[in-house]
């Protein structure tokens, strides 16, 4: 490969406080797939979005040039004219229009402005045959699971003749099995010739489809390498991600384990639209004192339903079973009564349940502890409330220009940050963690772990949800695996292993009758 299809030269980008961009310079050749890796925070997404044409010519300095042309793009339809589609890492999908109408959103099969529906049907079953998709056209997205709303996204970005196909962390969101198939399809559409930059932060999954790997950090550019070369391994990327070694994924902790602290009993969920279709079947858990519990298993086997419905009972209908609390039934039917009680729940979708994207930093972190920074009569203490969000700024290196920087111009991991602290300031005993490390690089992966042991060894209690098998074996003490709304198997971290979780998980799907 000589051929150079884009060029970004000496690319800055600045916001408020903060140089997102500084001088970057990144080249993709025409049919590879090239990977931008990084910390968050050091502009990936940012670079992406000026060359997409999000953050329009004139709001940044430097030359972009595609296909050899200099392109000043005003905004995302000019640089989808020319081929150049981003799939960003929200998926931009209407949940209650269908396949067929997601695709050609904005880009309608009409004439004369009259929709020609058998065109519009006709085009997206070809599409859908090209990215694996076997429903119906007339399908609505909201009865589509996460890995196949990503393949409707794929299908809409070929629906538009795409030419350079950008994917922001596309399988942050997505089981094993489902990330599997998408980077199969990236590699199939690399043989058809199409070029393809991944944005990702599972460098197994870079290493694995990635002919080019450029590293970004605060802002710049660091190197390109060429993944084929022998030497190139995920501790050298790393190295380049973070500037140092990082000799150990999980930080180190010795267990000091006490009483049981939380026990859910016999609870039962019923799903919240459906109210015949029960989603958590007679599950019972524990958590002791100082300990950090997993819950694994496969999308869709209720874990986060559990977690939600315990936590004031935010999901779910026709809820039963018991919460006890140092072996004392508490009542959790709202999340006030449930954050009364000492609970806290860091939902896995930060940016819509979360944090307040518009409000700032300072406003977020007290959110739900409005008390802690009060006066008499419910009166905010504007400056204890700056000291507040300033201190846990500062001991959770939330990369920002300052307190009042807003959560959304943050990324994804400073923003996990905001969650967390936002909790941690409500002095929970139980914090229930939902995904706390999804679609975050490794070097802060490894300070969120290092907060979870302090919090262990500070005593509290930690039910940590995630779909990333090595990370539940690398935190966890004892580990939970759910299945289709039950509890599936239980098991000390230090004998497990991810074939024995799987194994679990499948053996009960064999014992379901079809």
């Amino acid at each position: 490969m000589s051929n150079v299809i884009l060029e970004m030269r000496d690319i800055t980008k600045t916001f408020p406080g903060v140089k997102a961009l500084d001088n970057v310079n990144f080249s993709v050749q025409q049919g590879e797939i090239h990977a931008l890796v990084g910390e968050n925070g050091a502009g990936k997404s940012t670079l992406m979005k000026v060359l997409s044409g999000v953050y329009p010519y004139g709001t940044y300095t430097g030359d972009i040039f595609y296909q050899g042309k200099l392109c000043q793009f005003k905004g995302i339809s000019q640089s989808e004219k020319v081929g150049i589609v981003i799939i960003h890492q929200e998926l931009a999908l209407i949940p209650f229009l269908s396949i067929a109408e997601n695709i050609f959103l904005g880009n309608e099969r009409a004439a004369r402005g009259v929709i020609n529906w058998n065109k519009t049907i006709l085009e997206t079953q070809a599409l859908m045959k090209k990215v694996g998709l076997h429903e119906s056209p007339n399908t609505l997205i909201t009865d589509l699971g996460v890995g196949k709303q990503q393949l409707v996204e794929i299908a809409k970005a070929l629906s538009k003749e795409v030419k350079l196909l950008i994917l922001d962390e596309p399988t942050a969101s997505l089981n094993e099995t489902d990330s599997e198939a998408l980077l199969e399809l990236l590699l199939q559409f690399k043989k058809q010739g199409m070029t393809s930059i991944l944005i990702s932060h599972k460098l197994n999954e870079v290493k694995k489809v990635a002919d080019s790997i450029t590293i970004l950090r605060d802002g710049a550019t660091i190197e390109t390498l060429d993944s084929h070369n022998g030497t190139v391994t995920e501790d050298r990327i790393i190295r380049g991600m973070v500037g140092r070694e990082l000799t150990n994924r999980y930080p180190p902790r010795a267990a000091n384990v006490g009483e049981i602290i939380f026990e859910v009993k016999n609870w039962q969920v019923y799903h919240a639209i459906h109210p015949d279709r029960k989603v958590i079947d007679d599950v019972n858990l524990h958590v002791r004192q100082g300990e950090v519990v997993g819950i694994a298993g496969l999308m869709g086997s209720g874990r986060t339903e559990l977690a939600m419905s315990v936590f004031g009972r935010a999901y779910g209908r026709n809820i039963s079973g018991t919460v006890l609390k140092r072996g004392q039934e508490i009542d959790t039917s709202s999340v006030r009564k449930a954050i009364d009680n000492g609970l806290a729940y860091a939902t896995e979708d930060r940016k819509s349940f979360g944090l307040v994207l518009i409000q700032s930093i300072k406003n977020n972190v007290t959110l739900a502890n409005l008390e802690g920074v009060s006066e008499y009569g419910g009166v905010i203490n504007k400056p204890k409330e700056m000291v507040v969000a300033k201190e846990y700024r500062n001991s959770l290196s939330i990369k920002s220009s300052g307190i009042l920087q807003e959560a959304v111009n943050l990324s994804g991991g400073n923003q996990q940050k905001v969650v967390l602290s936002k909790w941690l300031f409500s002095n929970p005993d139980i914090l229930i963690l939902d995904e706390p490390t999804r679609g975050i690089d490794v070097g802060a992966k490894y300070e969120i772990y290092t907060i979870i042991n302090r919090l262990a060894e500070e005593g509290k209690g930690i039910l940590m949800i995630s779909s990333e098998l090595p990370e539940i074996l690398g935190i966890c003490d004892r580990i939970y695996v759910m299945n289709e709304g039950r509890i599936v198997g239980e098991m000390p971290a230090k004998s497990a292993s991810q074939e024995k979780i799987m194994a679990c998980i499948m053996q009960q799907k064999e014992e379901v009758p079809s």
